[in-house]
């Protein structure tokens, strides 16, 4: 069976065009949302999906109208091969029940792959360079030296709590035992 999904990403925007080609390819039922693609949760291509069997085709006008990325499209049509469903893109002349639109897939797949590469040795690149000019990675530290030596003299009166030198400090009891250890350590 055919089952359709189209979405735009504002009201203001029609589904005409989307629907009239997805009722021509011969879709069965028809699921839509009106969001961006940006949104996590679609309800439509959720239902879409659950509605989905084994054998089934899902259909699109355009691919773009199904993933929010071309990673997040990748997973969606893995999941559909995992489920042995198809997807059918209209617009791009896609259709993953043929052998030509698998290989498409896995350029797609090949090409996804390709750019996560690239983007983690930019970082790791990114990272390299930093250290060696002297910069730590991480969060800088709220509660320093000084802030450690005031809990110190604080807690030295017997009638302070540690509740209330936290909250003096503005820091939680793990910050405050934390950095006290790592004083000690360093001592």
């Amino acid at each position: 069976m055919l089952i359709g999904y189209e979405r735009v990403s504002t009201t203001d925007q029609n589904l005409s065009l989307q629907h009239d080609a997805l009722s021509k390819a011969g879709c069965k039922k028809i699921y839509r949302d009106i969001a961006s693609a940006s949104k996590d949760s679609r309800e439509g291509l959720n239902k879409a999906l659950e509605a989905l069997r084994e054998g089934d085709t899902l259909v699109v006008w355009r691919l773009d109208r199904l993933g929010r990325s071309l990673r997040h499209l990748i997973d969606v049509v893995g999941r559909l091969n995992e489920d042995q469903i198809g997807l059918m893109s209209l617009q791009e002349k896609i259709d993953t029940t043929t052998s030509g639109g698998k290989l498409v897939f896995h350029i797609f797949g090949a090409l996804a792959e390709f750019e996560r590469e690239v983007i983690r040795e930019r970082t790791r690149a990114g990272l390299a360079a930093a250290r060696t000019r002297g910069r730590k990675g991480g969060r800088p530290i709220k509660f320093g030296t000084k802030q450690v030596e005031r809990a110190k003299r604080l807690l030295d009166d017997p009638e302070t709590t540690v509740r209330e030198v936290c909250k003096t400090l503005g820091i939680s009891k793990a910050t405050l035992y934390r950095r006290m250890s790592q004083m000690k350590s360093q001592d």
